[in-house]
């Protein structure tokens, strides 16, 4: 971080008036997720594919919704597995509809079944997720101002684009742009909040 980003956060914590993003307050496991994964780098190509599904599923929701269910998804969805999710059927379609741990929203249980299978057909042609994931930000976060709410940027707008070539659903622009917030490939923590310096790191 440089120093005229230094600088807002340096003139927060002498006021003593730092805190967390504010959508993240008041409510504990929301605060949790802040302080410990939203922005950290993400780099495992499992754990990437997951966040994305997860912000697809995000699609028209809140991420609080989502986040609530995250431990009903995973079980619903096998561990986020997908070799084992590319081989669903109609009857795997069903029974995650009557799943009341996750959202039943047929549209987006289908695309996940989908995005498994491109996910897979990514690796079988040799195609390192992450890497390429990473490309679109040449491989480094990218510092957002910390005052501007972007609903999506030029970045997340070819990635979209990118992953609907390659066979994936429910990735439009913003929903890409809030998964890169996730994942760390930007970091978007507000200027006043103590996770910009180090993501995850800061409410110590």
């Amino acid at each position: 971080m440089n120093n005229e980003d230094d600088a807002p956060m340096a003139e927060a914590l002498q006021r003593g008036d730092w805190a967390r993003c504010k959508w993240a307050q008041g409510d504990p496991l929301m605060e949790a997720y802040h302080d410990a994964e939203w922005g950290v780098p993400m780099h495992d190509p499992r754990d990437l594919w997951e966040m994305l599904l997860l912000e697809g599923f995000q699609a028209g929701l809140s991420w609080r919704t989502i986040l609530h269910r995250r431990e009903g998804f995973r079980r619903a969805f096998q561990g986020f597995d997908p070799a084992v999710i590319a081989l669903y059927g109609p009857e795997d379609v069903e029974r995650l509809m009557q799943d009341e741990g996750i959202i039943r929203a047929r549209a987006k249980i289908e695309a996940t079944i989908s995005n498994a299978r491109a996910f897979l057909t990514m690796q079988e042609a040799g195609e390192d997720f992450t890497s390429w994931i990473w490309s679109f930000v040449d491989g480094a976060p990218q510092l957002g101002d910390g005052q501007t709410v972007l609903a999506s940027t030029p970045a997340s707008l070819a990635l979209s684009k990118a992953l609907k070539a390659k066979g994936f659903k429910f990735v439009g622009a913003v929903t890409v742009h809030a998964f890169m917030q996730a994942a760390g490939l930007v970091n978007d923590h507000a200027l006043t909040c103590p996770c910009r310096a180090k993501p995850g790191q800061g409410m110590e």
